[in-house]
């Protein structure tokens, strides 16, 4: 098994006090030392018909410099529009990885289902407007290359400050955010310092939604670059730019800031308990528990805890009030620290078997079978589950380092 004094992990944070847009995404990584020319080099591939431009320079946002990156589409007499298909076909057949394939179609998926669901229609009749489809290819696919460049293990991002007021669009004026963003942002951390401006674009919503792992404040780790990326509003006292902060986990693990959603039952078929966690953990629970104790006048009674992040607690808590007896419930904010886990298939002679990996600073520490494929095999074969347990255990300590 490896040791646990290897490299620490890269990690990109992405500080979004002013919002995100494709464009501030560019601008950032670039700041922050990726070749905006292998960025032009991978989006020649893709073969788009019609002219476009990437054009870089800094700019100043208030007090701060950062990179400002244009993308210049050169005008067209009759401008037609692309669908989703169109796009991902586009994508498909260009020379870029399959890695970097994949992650770009994914994202414009998500924005072509959030627009379909806005406008009550299926995703294949979604379509983006000759310019703004171009500019967007650019920006997202342009961004997956900076990303992939970047060569970062994890991403992380600060809520999301989105703005307010209205803006306006092809078909009218909006509020803000704008309904297919705001469809984007759902399971999102936001907030409104009050600027009246659009902080958050569909693009920049679907990518940050897409790459983040987690919404939280700036976790500990080690600073090495910082990158600013503008937009293209000026604001007045905040300097509109999205920050990137490229750093290396250290220490012992990450602290996370979680909530603990909890009550007390005393009249409650306990044959409930089961269906209550289940609908708990597919509603975004990381831990739920059950934990006996007295209540006044010695009723029995059990505590049900649930750990969850802090943004799922009202919908943990509406799961409490309407699926158990309880009357009300309570939250409190924890910290914990995990980890970092993976799940790894591991081929046996037993046969392909998931087990999870668990690591810190880079060096793996634990290695655990996952139990459902091992009750599977020991239904399967007639064996005690310990010995499965154990036999793909051993294996995994010899294959995964």
């Amino acid at each position: 098994m490896a040791s646990a004094t290897t490299k620490p992990i890269r990690i990109a944070y992405f500080d979004c006090y002013s919002g995100i847009s494709g464009d501030m995404i560019l601008g950032a990584l670039v700041d922050l030392g990726v070749d905006l020319k292998k960025i032009r080099a991978g989006l020649k591939t893709l073969g788009l018909s019609k002219g476009y431009e990437i054009k870089s320079r800094i700019v100043k946002r208030g007090l701060i410099s950062g990179i400002k990156v244009d993308v210049v589409v050169k005008p067209v007499r009759r401008p037609h529009s692309r669908n989703f298909k169109d796009i991902k076909t586009l994508i498909e057949q260009s020379g870029l990885s399959p890695k970097i394939k994949s992650n770009a179609v994914e994202i414009f998926k998500r924005i072509a289902k959030a627009e379909a669901k806005v406008h009550h229609t299926s995703i294949d009749k979604v379509h983006f407007h000759e310019v703004g489809a171009v500019d967007s290819i650019v920006d997202i696919v342009g961004g997956v290359l900076g990303m992939e460049m970047l060569n970062v293990q994890r991403i992380i991002s600060s809520p999301l400050n989105v703005g307010e007021g209205f803006v306006e669009c092809t078909h009218g004026t909006l509020p803000v955010p704008a309904p297919a963003t705001l469809k984007l942002l759902e399971g999102i951390p936001c907030f409104s310092t009050g600027i009246k401006k659009e902080l958050v674009t569909p693009t920049g919503a679907g990518m940050i939604g897409f790459f983040a792992e987690n919404f939280q404040s700036l976790p500990r780790m080690k600073v090495l670059k910082t990158g600013y990326g503008a937009g293209d509003h000026v604001v007045e006292k905040t300097p509109n730019m999205l920050r990137v902060i490229l750093g290396e986990l250290e220490g012992q693990g990450e602290a996370q800031s979680m909530t603990i959603v909890e009550t007390n039952i005393d009249d409650m078929n306990p044959e409930f308990y089961e269906h209550v966690m289940e609908l708990l953990f597919k509603a975004g629970a990381v831990d739920v528990t059950f934990t006996p104790v007295i209540m006044k006048k010695s009723r029995p009674a059990v505590t049900l805890s649930v750990m969850t992040p802090a943004e799922k607690k009202e919908k943990i808590a509406k799961i409490l009030l309407s699926e158990t007896s309880t009357f009300g419930v309570r939250y409190y904010e924890v910290n914990r620290i995990t980890l970092d886990r993976e799940i790894q298939t591991l081929k046996t002679p037993y046969g392909q078997v998931k087990v999870k990996v668990g690591s810190l600073d880079g060096g793996i520490l634990k290695i655990s079978p996952e139990y459902e494929d091992c009750k599977k095999i020991a239904r399967r074969e007639k064996l005690p589950i310990k010995k499965v347990y154990e036999d793909v255990r051993k294996l995994a300590e010899l294959k995964i380092k």
